[in-house]
């Protein structure tokens, strides 16, 4: 009898081990609580306030969301929101209206302890992190609210009076991961002439005594980008050593790529970022807001042991024509990889034939996919540009 006990005591405990150690994922909806905008090109922000008192793992994104109404989705992890409404106008477009015609208050995206968590946009499809990889996010964390902001594209079913619903579904764990994900964004201002090719550049160097594992990267531009490249930038002048963190076109679904080798980041590496554009257009295009305008960022998702992540998660130029690598005497142009201007093959590059959203852009997008654009070209750019 006492061996049965024993055994039945056993048998529970087996049980309980076995359910401990079961995945405890859960789900959380950040979706826009029925939102409404009034213009194309509205930014609307909505905040969901965190757990104070444990943190909360962050393992997978999923958008609900489609191209035919979000121009591109924001997530944001604030310490405090930048409006206490339950929804409020928080893009540089909102001040542009009148007050009588706008639906919500203006305000910021984040009051305070603003960072970027995660990015969408083109119909891109679900990033789940690597194992024991997380977002950490809530209690002692400096982020207390969660803030997505949707830049909308279209408002044909506002006009048929419909409401939108659209954010990230996160997977979520209570159990502590022991590697902590963050994202350092990378974007370039400026413009480009008319019927005219441009590179816009950013870089910045490393400050903090840190040691970075980027494992996913995601471009970004609006209809004129051809191809976004990023780059670990390591080494004296001389001996600079470029590696290739990503390269993708930005006129594929604009999900977080994987990167396909092993690279750490330390203090005193840069990290860089091109975009090759082209203005197909008779008039100078500017970076700004719209979906008319353009933008050049490079989003690099990376992990560290333990908690201490960067403490500037942003590098920003001005871009084109007043930024340049080659004013930048720490940077060696010469060192670029010859491919950092040119389509890659897919994943990251249109198959043969394959027709791409912005469908204006299909043929320039091949031509430069069978004729990368040529390393020399960039160095003549800028010694044609930069006296």
């Amino acid at each position: 009898m006492f061996y049965n006990l024993f055994s039945i005591i056993l048998g529970l405990s087996s049980v309980l081990l076995v359910l401990a150690n079961e995945d405890t994922s859960n789900t959380l909806n950040i979706l826009m609580p029925d939102a409404v905008a009034n213009h194309v090109d509205d930014y609307v922000c909505s905040s969901f306030e965190l757990d104070t008192n444990k943190p909360t793992y962050i393992t997978a994104f999923n958008p609900s969301a489609t191209s035919k109404d979000a121009h591109h989705m924001l997530l944001y992890g604030c310490t405090e929101p930048g409006s206490q409404k339950k929804i409020w106008n928080c893009g540089e477009m909102a001040n542009t209206e009148t007050s009588s015609s706008q639906k919500y208050e203006t305000g910021p995206i984040c009051a305070s302890g603003s960072t970027i968590i995660y990015a969408w946009a083109m119909d891109a499809n679900k990033t789940e992190l690597p194992k024991d990889v997380a977002f950490k996010i809530g209690a002692s964390t400096p982020i207390k609210y969660l803030v997505l902001q949707v830049h909308f594209a279209n408002i044909d079913k506002f006009k048929a009076g419909e409401t939108d619903r659209s954010g990230f579904v996160l997977t979520t764990s209570p159990t502590p991961s022991s590697k902590r994900a963050g994202v350092y964004s990378l974007s370039a201002g400026g413009y480009m002439q008319a019927n005219s090719e441009e590179l816009f550049e950013v870089a910045c160097k490393i400050q903090q005594d840190i040691v970075m594992h980027p494992f996913a990267f995601r471009a970004h531009t609006h209809k004129l980008g051809l191809v976004n490249s990023g780059y670990r930038v390591r080494g004296t002048y001389d001996d600079q050593e470029w590696t290739e963190i990503g390269r993708r076109s930005p006129q594929l679904p604009q999900m977080f790529s994987s990167v396909k080798d092993n690279i750490t980041i330390k203090q005193d590496d840069y990290v860089a970022a091109i975009c090759t554009m082209y203005n197909t257009r008779s008039h100078v295009v500017r970076t700004g807001p719209t979906g008319n305008d353009e933008m050049c960022n490079f989003y690099m998702m990376y992990w560290v042991d333990g908690d201490q992540l960067l403490d500037d998660q942003v590098c920003i130029s001005p871009g084109p024509p007043n930024y340049y690598f080659r004013r930048d005497r720490a940077l060696n142009v010469d060192k670029i990889p010859g491919n950092a201007f040119s389509i890659p093959p897919p994943p990251n590059g249109p198959a043969p034939g394959e027709s791409l959203q912005n469908g204006t852009h299909h043929m320039m997008m091949m031509q430069h996919q069978e004729n990368p654009l040529p390393k020399q070209f960039h160095l003549r750019y800028n010694n044609g540009n930069n006296n």
